[in-house]
């Protein structure tokens, strides 16, 4: 829990997670926090991470951070509508050559010169970044002291690093820890691709001298970016459900590739989080039993964080399950051939599921568990 010194105004930071189609999610949350908010031109969220899917949420706040509400707004709005044709190439001709150069490669790999680099292709995506961003707004909501910072975690293919990389008030400095680094640069469409590249599924993105993909891989401390910018209380927006201990579900048939590939990406997603939470949290009561003096002691270092997680009621595996109907018929035929079309599927539909039946579903799911919790929320965010 390092990071800058403490301020006489406490920051505050929004960590928005990874998970694809499921950060839909997210934007319901941040709706939310806009209903409550007194002031919906104020940004309640200085400090802005994100990661994947969430670092493309971040981003979508951060470029109009001097007006949160429309921000909110907008962001949902995008959701709201949103096709898998957006994200990636849903048609019959992309779906069945993307198929068909892994089956050359599997098949013939030894004769295939170009290996294929990604199961989808997110064309679509640059396109929808590039046309709905509005990337000088960033440091135009930093001049105005709307925003003090925002970073974009991606992780390096060559180097195993996971880098932060941040546009920030000039007082903020880079950090570097065990395959962790944090790196100030303006941000582009560039550093969202990268970030939101699922390995395997969407290709690696090229920056500067290495080639990146998704930000939650090797995230080994995914809320260290928030407390380095300096954040002192954290908001976290989740994209999947968090489980109680003793969990367990009785399986009697063998997985299928889809239920395989989905258990993958939630260990990705979601399991370095969890565990960041629980050291942070376990962190918090170590420092609650020392003597307050000791708190600002700088040989101990460690500050206390308070965090909010907003995480989904639902299970949203089931809810993708529900709504898979929804995707183009060759990603249904794609899908369907890895098992992906059925309840034991469902988690890797969750994050392939651009269409609206479903982010709606999930902008609404968000909205709810937010204003449930409208009380608590108010009072963290001082709102």
């Amino acid at each position: 829990m390092n990071g800058p010194a403490r301020r006489d105004t406490p920051l505050t930071g929004l960590i928005l997670t990874g998970g694809g189609a499921r950060a839909a999610y997210q934007a319901g949350v941040l709706l939310a926090v806009a209903k409550l908010s007194g002031n919906r031109r104020h940004n309640p969220f200085p400090i802005i991470c994100g990661t994947s899917a969430g670092a493309i949420n971040a981003a979508g706040i951060a470029c109009l951070a001097d007006n949160y509400g429309k921000a909110a707004s907008r962001l949902a709005n995008v959701w709201r509508n949103m096709r898998a044709a957006d994200i990636y190439r849903a048609d019959a001709a992309g779906i069945i050559g993307a198929g068909a150069r892994w089956l050359s490669l599997l098949a013939f790999g030894w004769l295939v010169r170009n290996s294929p680099r990604s199961l989808l292709d997110n064309a679509p995506l640059r396109q929808l970044l590039s046309r709905h961003l509005d990337f000088p707004g960033i440091e135009r909501a930093i001049a105005k002291g709307a925003l003090h910072a925002i970073s974009i975690s991606a992780s390096g293919y060559d180097s195993g690093d996971n880098i932060s990389f941040f546009q920030a008030h000039p007082d903020v400095a880079p950090w570097q820890r065990v395959q962790r680094i944090g790196l100030r640069t303006r941000l582009g469409v560039e550093h969202l691709l990268a970030s939101s590249a699922i390995p395997f599924i969407f290709p690696a993105e090229h920056i500067h001298r290495e080639y990146f993909g998704d930000g939650s891989m090797r995230h080994l401390a995914p809320i260290s970016p928030a407390i380095h910018l300096g954040a002192e209380r954290i908001l976290i927006a989740g994209a999947g459900r968090r489980s109680e201990p003793g969990e367990r579900l009785a399986g009697e048939s063998y997985p299928s590739l889809a239920q395989i590939a989905g258990h993958a990406l939630s260990s990705i997603f979601l399991d370095s989080l969890a565990v960041d939470i629980e050291r942070l949290e376990r962190l918090n009561q170590m420092l609650s039993a020392l003597p307050p003096a000791c708190h600002e002691q700088p040989e101990i270092g460690l500050r206390r964080i308070e965090t909010l997680i907003i995480a989904p009621s639902e299970k949203l595996e089931r809810i993708a399950a529900e709504h898979a109907d929804a995707l183009p018929a060759p990603v249904k035929l794609l899908l369907g051939s890895l098992g992906a079309m059925n309840r034991r599927g469902g988690a890797l539909t969750s994050y392939l599921l651009f269409e609206k039946p479903y982010t709606r579903k999930l902008i609404d799911l968000g909205y709810a568990d937010t204003m449930a919790r409208s009380t608590e929320v108010g009072d963290f965010l001082k709102l």
